[in-house]
């Protein structure tokens, strides 16, 4: 998709691809994720479901959501201008739906607060086109030095 790329973009792209190298769980499971708009605050990607992301049933495995509740929570940060996340003290993800192979999915990712120490997001994984098809929904906290 061709979002125009603001800072607050080109921010989060630069620190994904400074992070992705020295992460090979997120670079194995999260290696595909395109991230096409930020503004601050926020972030939308998507990722398309691929057989690394199934369970036994052959649909998204619920490790692959909690790991982009992990990684979607920390760009949120990122786009505030952050170049350091943080440590998570929590992560919280509710499953509602699946996804099965060759689907797209939308990860929305928004900051609600970047304090001195703490900050708090909120996201949704749901499928690209389908605001109301939710696969799972969460919160990320994490612990940030400024």
């Amino acid at each position: 998709m061709g979002a125009e790329v603001n800072a607050e973009l080109e921010h989060v792209r630069n620190y994904w691809a400074n992070m992705k190298p020295h992460s090979p769980l997120y670079s194995f499971l999260l290696g595909d994720i395109n991230i096409i708009s930020a503004t601050k605050g926020q972030i939308t990607a998507h990722l398309k479901v691929l057989p690394v992301h199934f369970n036994s049933k052959k649909t998204l495995h619920g490790v692959v959501s909690a790991c982009i509740m992990d990684w979607a929570g920390g760009m949120a940060i990122a786009s505030t201008g952050l170049d350091n996340t943080g440590l998570s003290t929590d992560i919280h993800t509710t499953f509602v739906s699946t996804a099965k192979e060759g689907d797209l999915l939308e990860i929305e990712s928004k900051a609600s607060k970047v304090g001195a120490s703490l900050a708090f997001t909120t996201i949704e994984i749901r499928h690209a086109g389908d605001r109301e098809k939710v696969v799972a929904h969460g919160t990320h906290t994490k612990y940030i030095k400024r």
